[in-house]
């Protein structure tokens, strides 16, 4: 699906106009030493943007078009609303499956970590002490299990009807090689042994009433409420589609938002 900014301030979002509201979006080609591979990225920087903004690092679903996906008049909306305090936003390509964490095919999340927010930073100007992640689906899962693995890296973690299971043997084909790479990213898991998992830092999950993944969310949400966690938990009416959560974009970046504003924490990963 092709996306072309215009200097009119619209976005051809396939067959659509997306309005961007002022924002400026601008692609990149990252060639990534972790991966092997070059892969393109995608900035949006709001309106009456300028240096030294924080950065939310936002990740897609799996087999969506990473680069586009998240290109929605809520976005862009949600983003001016949030005026001076709206962050500088860096689309992460997770490729079709990867799950965004370290395995056979790549480092994933080390990518995300090491190189993506680094060359975001660079490209915008952003402020290396203000980061938050999170994502959709696959990337609600990446973007847990990554702060997972760089605890007090992130001022803010979201899972926005995050891809969960109970066991590796309830995963799809593709999510993960194998029992052991599983067990080394099972998030759920990871935060019953540990409910401490993410400690101070504010945590947001989301999920509809009709989506699969309902049970799992609502599980790690009552272990992480049980550790003492920062957290937000919403259960909605809907299921696990773009809709779903495109409704609810604005309310996604007013959180980011605000956990960005109360945020200082030492620059670099």
């Amino acid at each position: 699906m092709l996306v072309l900014a215009l200097a009119s301030g619209w976005v051809a979002h396939g067959l659509l106009s997306v309005d961007t509201h002022g924002a400026r979006i601008e692609r990149f080609t990252l060639h990534s030493k972790l991966l092997h591979r070059s892969l393109q990225e995608t900035l949006v920087a709001p309106p009456r943007g300028g240096d030294g903004r924080p950065l939310l690092v936002f990740l897609h679903g799996r087999g969506a078009d990473g680069q586009n996906s998240n290109l929605s008049d809520e976005l862009f909306a949600g983003l001016a609303k949030l005026g001076r305090d709206a962050p500088d936003i860096v689309f992460a390509n997770g490729g079709v499956a990867s799950y965004f964490h370290d395995r056979a095919s790549g480092r994933w999340g080390s990518y995300v970590v090491d190189e993506v927010i680094p060359a975001a930073i660079r490209r915008l100007h952003a402020d290396p002490r203000r980061v938050a992640i999170g994502g959709v689906s696959m990337g609600g899962f990446g973007a847990l299990d990554i702060a997972r693995v760089h605890p007090g890296r992130f001022c803010a973690v979201g899972g926005h009807s995050a891809a969960l299971w109970e066991s590796g043997g309830e995963t799809p084909a593709g999510a993960f090689d194998d029992t052991e790479d599983f067990a080394r990213h099972d998030v759920l898991g990871a935060a019953r042994a540990h409910p401490d998992l993410f400690a101070a830092t504010p945590v947001w999950l989301d999920v509809g009433t009709e989506d699969p993944f309902r049970a799992a969310d609502t599980a790690l949400a009552s272990t992480l409420r049980g550790g003492g966690a920062h957290l937000t938990f919403h259960v909605w009416p809907g299921a696990h589609r773009g809709s779903y959560w495109r409704s609810h974009m604005a309310t996604y970046l007013r959180f980011y938002a605000r956990a960005l504003a109360r945020c200082d924490r030492p620059s670099g990963p």
